[in-house]
């Protein structure tokens, strides 16, 4: 009974929890898994592999990568986009304090903004990285390159339009 209890705790955390690679300024990385309000206080909650939560600063943290599979290429093949991207959104360029250069999409919501970092979605969205999170302190400049949008159609102006009525016609003034 015990085990089964363990078990499904353990299936009821992968549930909740996102696997992430942690890349710090030193170049080290870190496996583990976050939840959904990984921010506490300036840190980052880490649930590492040996189970222990682990509180990292932000100041230390250059990018989480939210990752598909625990593995040794963390840093995504492409950092550009090769075009326009066509997903909604704000396209991105962000340079860290190491002067790397980085693009992404971010959501075009202030809602979703966090005063701690910016959630990014890379250029290559097949690689092993599906999201990845970026502390403002790790960047010294970011430039919105784009703000791309649903595409909407445009009407073209008519002289008069047949569906509207008239409201206040010469033959109702007296």
């Amino acid at each position: 009974m015990f085990v089964e209890n363990v078990r499904k705790s353990h299936l009821d955390m992968a549930s909740t929890h996102k696997k992430v690679i942690v890349r710090k300024m030193n170049r080290d990385s870190l496996p583990g898994y976050v939840g959904s309000n990984f921010i506490v206080e300036d840190k980052l909650e880490l649930l590492n592999p040996a189970g222990n939560v682990v509180l990292i600063e932000l100041a230390e943290i250059k990018a989480v990568h939210f990752v598909r599979e625990f593995g040794d290429t963390v840093i995504p093949a492409r950092k550009t986009f090769t075009t326009r991207p066509r997903a909604e959104g704000l396209w991105v360029r962000l340079r860290f304090r190491d002067n790397e250069i980085m693009e992404g999409l971010m959501a075009n919501d202030l809602n979703q903004a966090s005063p701690a970092g910016y959630l990014v979605a890379p250029p290559d969205t097949r690689s092993n990285t599906q999201r990845i999170f970026v502390p403002r302190a790790a960047l010294s400049e970011m430039k919105v390159l784009a703000v791309i949008g649903a595409q909407q159609r445009r009407r073209k102006p008519t002289a008069a339009d047949d569906r509207q009525r008239e409201m206040f016609g010469e033959e109702h003034l007296v």
